[in-house]
């Protein structure tokens, strides 16, 4: 990777580290305010504003001289991200879908969404590689620019208006917050993200320690976002049986099986892959469980308000656990922060079990 004297992204900051930018800048300030103008305008006019500075975010990042630059250019891929990914795109399904599609069409999302990593990585890896890493970045921004503000500026403004057309009233959703379930559900997503945070920024070191070679590692690793395409296809199938906080609460339990096991198996690379395929199952399971939970217990109108509140514990959960799990692992060793992981996700688990058993507001889901 060639660059300025003295710069590398990989040298200056570590990728957990941006990644806590990116979530922090998500969360404070955005998140809320964000769900709120989607309940209240539509997603047209924002998410056309997002993917523009999305693009511009990932242009000026192929200029970075200095850290200082590099966090400031993070922060504006925050705030893109916070206009353009999961939390306003589903918003913007269930103001403009019809109920009865609501959920093949989140479905439909959440795929495509899992792919991107498995495309965009190696790809730009690949670009690098031929072309470097400056004009790398200046070839994906003019590529987001070309593909998400067009689609976006043109796409959203039929389904805006009508979802506009179909909306209630500017909904007040503070009394959520009163709702004991809606917090069981903060605390089941915080554990959990928390844990998948961990786990993304650690576990190539822990297969390391366990010794398998970096190459092994890195490709086990890979696993987990193979498997979480399959554990969002399994959770929404099986909702045509059970209820989905049911069903995700068996898929975290499963996980923190799988993830307690792993210090056990996890030497054999039989027993490893056993135990990843397991945990990658819950891996991405979250994106599509999120919107269908409170889309059943809370119903369409202030989706976008009460989504946002929800996500941001969540995000700064996601933003602080690497770091926070770093500093356990270099105090108790990994084999104990790798059974935290198991314990949280398990908790997170009954916590959704328990959310299913509290009464919803018979009145709230009709809205």
């Amino acid at each position: 990777m060639t660059t300025t004297p003295g710069l590398t992204t990989r040298a200056v900051v570590g990728p957990g580290r941006l990644v806590g930018v990116l979530a922090v800048t998500q969360t404070v300030g955005l998140s809320i305010p964000v769900g709120r103008w989607l309940d209240a305008r539509g997603g047209h006019g924002l998410m056309t504003v997002g993917s523009a500075v999305g693009s511009a975010a990932v242009l000026g990042w192929s200029q970075v001289q200095n850290a200082v630059q590099l966090y400031g250019v993070f922060v504006l891929i925050g705030v893109a991200s916070a206009m353009v990914l999961y939390e306003p795109a589903f918003a913007v399904v269930v103001a403009a879908t019809e109920p009865a599609r609501r959920a093949r069409a989140l479905l439909g999302i959440t795929l495509v969404a899992g792919f991107a990593s498995s495309i965009f990585i190696p790809l730009t890896g690949q670009l690098v590689d031929r072309i470097q890493w400056r004009p790398a970045l200046v070839t994906l921004a003019i590529l987001l620019a070309a593909l998400t503000v067009p689609l976006h500026g043109i796409g959203l403004r039929r389904a805006s208006t009508a979802g506009h057309r179909t909306r209630q009233r500017r909904a007040s959703p503070t009394w959520v917050l009163r709702d004991p379930a809606f917090w069981l559900l903060a605390a089941t997503f915080v554990l959990h993200g928390a844990a998948l945070a961990v786990i993304a920024v650690h576990l190539v070191q822990y297969l390391i320690t366990l010794g398998h070679p970096a190459v092994v590692a890195a490709t086990l690793a890979g696993l987990l976002g193979l498997m979480s395409v399959t554990g969002r296809v399994v959770a929404m199938l099986s909702t045509r049986v059970l209820p989905m906080a049911t069903i995700v609460g068996s898929i975290l339990v499963g996980q923190g099986a799988a993830m307690s096991l792993l210090p056990v198996l996890g030497r054999d690379l039989l027993g490893a892959i056993a135990c990843l395929v397991l945990f990658g199952l819950g891996f991405g399971v979250a994106s599509i469980a999120t919107p269908a939970i409170l889309l059943e217990r809370y119903g369409a109108t202030g989706y976008g308000t009460i989504s946002g509140t929800l996500a941001a514990p969540i995000l700064i959960a996601k933003a602080t656990a690497p770091l926070g799990g770093a500093l356990l692992a270099a105090a108790v060793g990994y084999r104990t922060l790798v059974l935290l992981v198991a314990t949280a996700c398990v908790v997170a688990g009954l916590l959704l079990f328990l959310v299913q058993r509290l009464p919803a507001d018979a009145q709230a889901t009709r809205r």
